[in-house]
């Protein structure tokens, strides 16, 4: 009995470090950037949705319709972004690449965004730099920013 115990408390000491050194090694990589002008693809991983692609059904979530010319929509973005606890990294005229940290093992998600002003439409990437699952947080995420987004342009 004394055995299994130590066995199985060592097996989850094993399991805690593991996940703390995929967070630290998460914290090396950058943002996928732009591929001819466009988000990345997505990879074959659950962890990463992507408005660029409408045929990668798996991927897909709908980019944010501009409803004015007159307006730059990265501000707002921005503001949005910081109150959500992500990190600008990048801003270049129409892209933006942003990180947020997981709270516990200190994973790293990229968000990438394009404003396509002749499509009138933001198109957003989210995705985790390590592993295969993300239990959904980075569609989470996404949905969580067109809301926010959304609802304030109703306020104006």
């Amino acid at each position: 009995m004394k055995t299994t115990l130590i066995i199985l408390l060592s097996l989850v000491v094993a399991g805690i470090v593991f996940f703390f050194i995929l967070g630290i090694i998460s914290g090396s990589g950058t943002a996928a950037g732009l591929a001819n002008g466009r988000l990345s693809r997505c990879p074959d991983k659950p962890n990463c949705v992507c408005s660029e692609y409408a045929a990668d059904s798996k991927h897909y979530i709908e980019p944010i319709s501009i409803t004015s010319d007159a307006f730059d929509p990265l501000p707002r973005l921005k503001s949005i972004i910081g109150k959500m606890g992500g990190t600008v990294q990048t801003e270049q005229d129409s892209y933006l690449a942003v990180t947020f940290i997981s709270a516990v093992f200190r994973f790293v998600d990229d968000l990438e965004i394009r404003v396509d002003r002749d499509q009138r439409q933001i198109h957003i990437r989210s995705a985790s730099r390590v592993g295969y699952s993300d239990a959904g947080v980075n569609k989470q995420r996404v949905r969580e920013l067109i809301r926010l987004y959304g609802d304030g342009l109703s306020e104006k």
